[in-house]
């Protein structure tokens, strides 16, 4: 069995898509998957299963907005092995996360567009923001004190944020803590 990472985009954000963890739980173990568990309400899943990853994705994706009222344009799930949840840890620019106190540190994960594009595509402003390309994911780094001129969340408002799904660099440490540990009881 492979251990996977399932990062949903659009639910529980703003009041929006209301999506109790534990009904999300049931679904996705209804799915056919395993040892299921959510960290969370901002929609990340942590799971185990002998199937394709966009298998698994494009069955969440059917499955959400026929079992909830939900705007399912907004919905899209990522699904990642374990290995690329760590390798976006991993592979992070050098001192990335550190100094919490100075700046606020988020990885944008993508979906369907390169890391290269979404740079190119992604606001930032100089004076604020700084972001790098990764392994399927943009590393986005904001000074604390000038976090309101951060541009950000002007992402919202374009196009290609449909592409994207944004944790902060907590939640990113935390999901390979979690696959680790599905990992050591054998279940990988």
């Amino acid at each position: 069995m492979t251990v996977y990472v399932a990062l949903f985009r659009g639910i529980n954000v703003g009041g929006r898509n209301k999506l109790p963890m534990a009904e999300l739980r049931d679904v996705l173990t209804d799915l056919g998957l395993e040892s299921v568990g959510t960290y969370i309400a901002s929609g990340n899943a942590v799971f185990e299963s002998d199937d394709d990853a966009l298998d698994i994705a494009e069955r969440i994706e059917a499955t959400l907005p026929a079992k909830f009222a939900l705007d399912s344009s907004l919905i899209r799930v990522l699904v990642l092995t374990a290995d690329q949840v760590r390798a976006v840890v991993d592979q992070a620019p050098t001192g990335f996360g550190k100094d919490r106190e100075k700046y606020r540190f988020d990885v944008v994960y993508l979906l369907d567009i390169s890391s290269e594009e979404a740079l190119e595509k992604t606001p930032t402003n100089p004076e604020v923001d700084t972001a790098w390309a990764g392994p399927g994911a943009l590393y986005y780094r904001r000074l604390s004190a000038l976090a309101t001129k951060s541009r950000l969340g002007r992402v919202v408002g374009t196009p290609i944020y449909a592409n994207m799904t944004i944790r902060n660099w907590n939640t990113a440490t935390k999901l390979v803590e979690l696959v680790d540990g599905l990992k050591k009881n054998g279940l990988d």
